[in-house]
Order: structure tokens, then sequence, then C-alpha cells
């Protein structure tokens, strides 16, 4: 017979927090992405989803208007809302994907700070991977942040 945190482990769905810097432009937009890709293979009972800033600054918001229509145009909806990351997303979450080496090392930097306020996962900063790690159809390894950019960037973004 499983023990109990054994059942747990199988019943719970695999998650994933995707992170860039307010929250607003990639992690939103990757958010989406993957939601739509997983809903489409009939996955999403399996996957829990979300994604987080390393500031505040946007906390509440929706998405960047330019980063919802630049999906919207690839039929994906954008529908999350800005949060910051939090120390229980190292408990909660089995993969932290970073949009950029930057971001990667903010989310490390909030891990060791938490740890030692906080009980945490001992080995949760191998949680933390880049989000282009996983990619396949080109050699980038971060996600550009369109922000200060023209609409280009958010196409750009949205494409890959």
């Amino acid at each position: 017979m499983a023990s109990a945190t054994e059942a747990e482990a199988e019943t719970k769905p695999f998650s994933v927090l995707f992170v860039c810097l307010g929250n607003i432009c990639r992690s939103p937009a990757a958010e989406g992405v993957f939601r739509d890709l997983v809903k489409k293979k009939g996955l999403d009972s399996k996957l829990t989803i979300d994604s987080a800033g390393t500031i505040n600054y946007h906390e509440g918001n929706e998405a960047d208007p330019r980063m919802r229509a630049a999906s919207k145009k690839r039929g994906v909806e954008i529908t999350s809302i800005s949060r910051p990351i939090k120390p229980s997303d190292f408990r909660d979450f089995d993969l932290i994907l970073a949009m950029d080496k930057q971001n990667r090392e903010d989310i490390l930097g909030a891990f060791e700070r938490w740890s030692h306020r906080e009980t945490l996962p001992a080995d949760a900063h191998k949680k933390v991977r880049l989000t282009c790690s996983y990619c396949k159809r080109h050699n980038e390894t971060e996600v550009p942040d369109p922000y200060h950019g023209g609409s280009q960037g958010f196409e750009k973004v949205t494409h890959n």
C-alpha cells in the first residue's frame, strides 16, 4: 500500500511557473502559449501552470496590451494577472522557468534570502532553469524582453 505522500505525488499535477522581470510580457506569454499547447493535447488536468515576476511593480495588472495583441493574433489568450514570485512557489512548483539569466539570478537570490527565514526545500534551487533550455526551434539562450521596443519584439516573443 502506498503512503499518503506517495499517493499524493501520483495524483498531484506537475507544476510549472514561468518568471520574467515584471510578469506583464514574457512570462504571461509563455504561460498562455504553454496552457494552449497543454489544452490542445488534452493534458490540462495533469499540469498546473502559472507565471510571476521577480519584482512587484506591476502586481495586479493584466499583461501588456501589446503582448496580449501579439498572442491573440496566434490564437492564444493571455488572462494572467501580474504577481511577484513568493517563497511558497519554491514548495508549490516542480519547475521554475526564468526568461533570462538575470531573472534566474534574481530567483536564486530570492530563494537564498527566503531560505534563511522559511522552511523551503533544500534542493529547490535545482527547479530553476532557463526557459530556452527547452527550446528546439531556435538556438537563443534567453527570451528577449520586448517591453521597451516596438511591436516587432512582442511578435518575436510570441512566435518562438
